[in-house]
């Protein structure tokens, strides 16, 4: 199986691009930098540019297309001066990949998030719920590239995941344990309610994905259950063996940032169980074979 992979520089993709080789299958990374560090085919590829795109995947010919790239930087995303190109990447780039898709007949994984929904109430998001209203700039184009891709393809997998977290790239439990070296104490909040998710074990769900023709709309975290960023904190420092004191606090007492974070992201993955496939692993066996690694 033949698998290009967008955004191979970021936490998924590049975990995208392991799990490939890992398969033997032939994967080929592309993303905006010059160059690529892992020993598989790189393509420089511009999302926001329509005819790359098209001629890259007619080119490549692929099996499936998975489409890690995205701007991520949530609070970056509500200025002004940055959201047209928030929206070339998020939503014309996601069109550009699902046309040219569909040109080819191949499949399409689209990586969403919690973001699509309005992060009201304590009931776990279903993944079929069509009650959309995102809170900030950045889910209003994640859930615009989903539409997107619903309206292109057939075979898609559009998989919204939560708190994600890698080797490669920046991420809470990195951020956690930099401030920790400084830090004696630090105040977490702990009224934003979610699941943690560990790159490699998402990308092993998303290649299992490929490889079948069930496609649709799936939630996917590690399992473990539902927390708070506060006691996900307490949990990092006490693998990693640090003793900061972790200070809960609401999102108010916390302080306004430029985008408003949902309160609940929980999602609900019973339809990745009921279509078979392998959840993934518990979210502190992700925790600790990161810290590990680090």
């Amino acid at each position: 199986m033949k698998v290009l992979v967008t955004g191979a520089n970021g936490q998924l993709g590049w975990d995208v691009i392991l799990e490939l080789k890992k398969r033997r299958y032939v994967p080929i990374a592309t993303d905006i930098s010059e160059s690529y560090e892992q020993d598989c085919e790189y393509i420089k590829l511009d999302i926001t540019d329509e005819q790359a795109v098209l001629d890259t995947i007619a080119e490549i010919h692929p099996d499936a297309v998975v489409h890690c790239a995205a701007w991520t930087a949530v609070d970056a995303a509500e200025d002004e001066e940055n959201r047209p190109k928030v929206h070339a990447i998020n939503v014309c780039g996601t069109k550009h990949i699902a046309e040219a898709c569909k040109k080819i007949d191949c499949k399409m994984v689209y990586i969403s998030t919690d973001y699509v929904f309005n992060g009201q109430g304590t009931e776990p998001w279903d993944a079929d719920c069509k009650d959309f209203a995102p809170l900030n700039y950045y889910g209003q184009t994640k859930l615009e590239g989903e539409t997107s891709v619903k309206k292109a393809l057939d075979k898609y997998y559009i998989v919204r995941t939560s708190w994600v977290f890698g080797n490669h790239g920046n991420n809470f439990v990195k951020t956690m344990l930099r401030l920790a070296e400084t830090h004696k104490e630090l105040k977490i909040v702990n009224d934003q309610i979610g699941t943690p998710t560990y790159t490699p074990d998402l990308a092993r769900l998303l290649v299992d994905m490929c490889e079948t023709d069930k496609y649709g709309v799936y939630h996917a975290t590690n399992e473990g259950g539902y927390i708070s960023w506060a006691e996900f904190a307490k949990v990092i420092f006490q693998i990693a063996g640090k003793d900061t004191k972790v200070v809960p606090v609401t999102t108010e007492e916390y302080g306004a940032s430029k985008a408003q974070r949902p309160k609940n992201s929980r999602l609900d993955k019973s339809k990745l169980r009921g279509s078979y496939f392998k959840c993934l692993p518990n979210w502190k066996c992700g925790l600790k074979r990161y810290v590990m690694q680090i």
